[in-house]
């Protein structure tokens, strides 16, 4: 029976220990990960176009002209000042940037969307969008809609993940920790207006529904000290390993081990020091011992993310069983 052990979770990255396992099950894992956990990413963006008159007084934006009295303009729409010389009663505002939409759209569909896959559906499977046609779905119980409305400034401003707005609850925001992305940069007269739809998919159709980055195993390794006296070379460096780390001339505990291997590479080829070194303390994996590290974007907490490759695994799983039962009948 496979057991499992979270050796460290800092932030969102995670280390987890497999006993009683072997490479296929934690490649099926790997995969599982990259590309087949629900998550919540912006797929599509509708650029607002256009110039607008932005009334001094008020802030309202009014159509390019349309207020002003040398065309004629009754004035501002909404508070009635009348726009008679440009940057005293009205800022005129163009909706470009420096950079493409099509870049704009990308950098956004790369933002973490907070996911909770038992709040949002799939829309091929909503209840209420799923006998639609595919361009007529979409509704509050398969997307998240963010609108964002910037406005650029004469030093230049930056334009980030924080300037979203989600129009839900606060559940639906971009965490704190991701608010600084950016999306692009404004200058005085140049304002960006969108609205963005985010809708549940997986990393093996694109990787904005990918959860995870540096997604990696290797077998847990035991280090063994194979000689004293050419060991102390190591030791003497005052690195992250000492030998007091070591327990009859043994060390496993999974942080230090890792520790080791860095420290390692002071002893090793290039170094000067390899040959008098020459392999003092040595490592060996252990059989049916496997460590798993990887972190997520922010869209989800890393064990959000084991625990949903977990239950797809174990869907996958149990299809291709009942596949084979069907079959054998």
């Amino acid at each position: 029976m496979v057991s499992i052990e979270i050796v460290s979770e800092e932030g969102d990255m995670v280390t987890v220990l497999f006993k009683d396992s072997d490479r296929a099950l934690l490649n099926a894992v790997r995969r599982n990960l990259m590309g087949h956990i629900p998550k919540m990413a912006i797929d599509s963006v509708r650029f607002q176009m256009g110039t607008y008159d932005q009334c001094s007084k008020c802030e309202h934006l009014n159509p390019a002209g349309v207020a002003r009295r040398s065309a004629g303009g009754t004035g501002c729409s909404k508070c009635g000042v009348a726009f008679e010389k440009e940057g005293d009663d009205y800022i005129v505002w163009e909706t470009n940037s420096a950079i493409p939409d099509e870049m704009i759209a990308q950098r956004m569909a790369m933002i973490p969307i907070p996911t909770n896959p038992e709040a949002y559906s799939f829309e091929e499977d909503c209840p209420d969008c799923k006998d639609l046609v595919e361009e007529d779905r979409g509704c509050p119980t398969c997307n998240m809609i963010y609108t964002l409305r910037a406005f650029g400034s004469k030093e230049g401003r930056d334009i980030t993940a924080r300037d979203l707005t989600f129009l839900g609850d606060d559940s639906g925001n971009v965490p704190e920790a991701y608010r600084d992305i950016p999306i692009t940069r404004l200058f005085e007269g140049q304002m960006l207006e969108l609205w963005a739809t985010a809708r549940m998919g997986y990393g093996v159709h694109h990787a904005k529904w990918s959860p995870v980055a540096g997604v990696s195993f290797f077998p847990r390794q035991i280090a063994t000290i194979a000689n004293e006296k050419k060991a102390k070379l190591l030791f003497d460096l005052g690195l992250r390993v000492s030998k007091k780390d070591f327990k009859s001339g043994q060390l496993k505990d999974i942080s230090k081990i890792m520790d080791l291997k860095k420290d390692l590479h002071n002893v090793g080829a290039g170094t000067g020091m390899s040959e008098s070194f020459d392999d003092a303390i040595k490592l060996e994996d252990v059989d049916g011992e496997f460590i798993l590290s990887f972190e997520t974007d922010g869209s989800m907490t890393p064990i959000e993310a084991l625990n949903a490759s977990f239950t797809k695994l174990s869907q996958r799983f149990n299809a291709i069983k009942d596949d084979i039962e069907h079959v054998l009948a």
